[in-house]
């Protein structure tokens, strides 16, 4: 299999992982919900995996909502703060441009009901200062979401700071933490955020559960999306999945226990990486390199196509052009364009995205293996041929 560099996209199981899920898959297959022996032995599971993702944010167990993922999570942040019992949407809500498209498209799902949403820019390495934050403030501002690290570029924002910007009354502040959770450290203790969303495939665990962290103090301004049977809480119905919660549970003791020793090591790789590839010509790194996700490195490589770059390393890399939900459509990343990147720089950028399980053999590998592409894709360009020299018309 070639090696592989998408952590961003997903993370593999962790065995520890699966071996925490495996009992809940085979013996142990009771609902949640239940009262009979078999169902409060899953329930017990359940409350033991909420105190664990919980423990990663710092917050209570009974603040942490199970979802299908972070995708769900923001919904129902979004959607649960600013629309009413009939589906209507009022007053205001701030994103900024670089958000992954859970957040925009249920932004722009809460213009069509009815919300002013104000979409603010970043600038060229991806961040949000405060002052535009608290220049987009008004009296009927109801929520703001702003992502922690952005998944194709893997620039940091300053949280802890922009949720600090002076709010009206009842402003509440999402943070999208997906990318990052257990290698950037969030504390809600700290950290003045009311709504966090996350998903368990990012930190090595299964795909299709996540969870909507809600600060218990603000828990009566979110209603629910999905109804029938009024679980966690009645925020979320639906039968709990206690295998895949068994595991993001597992997922998140182990980040708490080794996220920063995975963070230190992923970012020396990274760099190792990034020192490589910057030994040909013409090539560029996007995103903030000194408030950056330790595995992300978004490089450019001037002169060359990234989809015919993908071809070429499709046998020995897996790695993408931007993020899993968009790969498949033609038209170039929202993220770049946000950072005002050329169009030729636009189509020629790839995202390389370390895990847990990289390996300085691999990373070399890999340099190599993206070295000889470019190399051999623009020994056959007009343009990197002609390059430097005027146009003959």
């Amino acid at each position: 299999m070639p090696i592989y560099l998408d952590h961003h996209a997903t993370t593999p199981l962790d065995p520890r992982v699966l071996d925490a899920m495996l009992p809940f898959l085979r013996e142990s297959f009771g609902n949640a919900a239940s009262g009979h022996a078999h169902g409060r032995v899953a329930h017990a599971a359940v409350e033991h995996a909420r105190a664990q993702v919980a423990g990663l944010l710092g917050g209570r167990p009974d603040e942490v909502v199970f979802t299908s993922g972070a995708t769900e999570s923001n919904n129902l942040a979004l959607l649960g703060v600013m629309t009413g019992e009939r589906g209507d949407a009022h007053g205001h809500v701030i994103t900024q441009a670089t958000e992954h498209p859970a957040v925009l498209d249920t932004c722009h799902e809460l213009e069509r009901r009815g919300a002013r949403v104000t979409r603010l820019p970043v600038d060229a390495q991806g961040h949000l200062e405060v002052d535009q934050l608290e220049a987009a403030m008004s009296a009927d501002t109801r929520l703001v979401s702003v992502m922690r690290c952005n998944n194709e570029i893997g620039t940091v924002h300053d949280i802890d700071a922009l949720a600090r910007v002076p709010r009206v009354d009842g402003t509440l502040f999402h943070c999208d933490a997906a990318q990052g959770l257990g290698l950037l450290p969030l504390d809600v203790r700290v950290t003045p955020v009311d709504l966090v969303s996350v998903s368990a495939h990012k930190l090595y665990g299964p795909k299709g559960v996540g969870a909507l962290w809600v600060r218990r103090t603000i828990a009566s301004s979110l209603h629910a999306i999905q109804h029938g049977g009024g679980h966690e809480r009645g925020l979320r119905s639906g039968t709990l999945d206690v295998p895949a919660i068994v595991g993001f549970g597992m997922a998140a003791q182990l980040a708490v226990e080794q996220g920063a020793e995975d963070a230190r090591r992923m970012a020396a790789l990274r760099d190792r990486l990034s020192t490589r590839l910057a030994t040909l010509e013409a090539v560029q790194r996007f995103g903030d390199a000194q408030h950056a996700h330790p595995g992300n490195l978004n490089v450019g490589f001037g002169f060359t196509d990234a989809a015919a770059l993908l071809l070429e390393l499709q046998p020995h890399v897996s790695v993408s052009s931007g993020a899993a939900c968009s790969t498949a459509k033609s038209q170039p990343t929202h993220v770049l364009r946000a950072l005002g990147v050329d169009d030729d720089a636009l189509r020629s950028s790839l995202r390389f995205g370390l895990g847990r399980g990289t390996t300085e053999d691999e990373i070399d590998a890999v340099a190599q293996h993206v070295i000889t592409a470019v190399d051999g894709l623009r020994a056959r360009s007009p343009l990197w041929r002609a390059r430097g020299k005027p146009l003959a018309w």
